[in-house]
C-alpha cells in the first residue's frame, strides 16, 4: 500500500482528531433515537458491571 492510498482510506482520517468528530457526528446522523438510547442503556449497564467488578476486587484484597 503506498502513503497515496494510505492517506485516501477514510479510516486513515477517522483517526485524527476532525477525522474522529466527522465520523461521530455522521453516525450521530445515522441512527435512529432508540438505537441512541439503547446505546445508552448498553453503556450505562456496562458501567454498573465495571464498577460492581472494581467493589468486589476491592472488598476482596481488603478482607485477605
Amino acid at each position: 500500500m503506498t502513503k497515496e492510498e494510505l492517506y485516501a482510506h477514510p479510516g486513515w482520517e477517522w483517526c485524527t482528531f476532525e477525522g474522529a468528530r466527522r465520523q461521530v457526528l455522521l453516525i450521530g446522523l445515522q441512527t435512529t433515537f432508540r438505537e441512541k438510547l439503547e446505546w445508552l442503556d448498553e453503556a450505562e449497564t456496562l458501567t454498573l458491571q465495571m464498577r460492581a467488578a472494581r467493589e468486589a476486587r476491592t472488598r476482596l484484597s481488603s478482607e485477605l
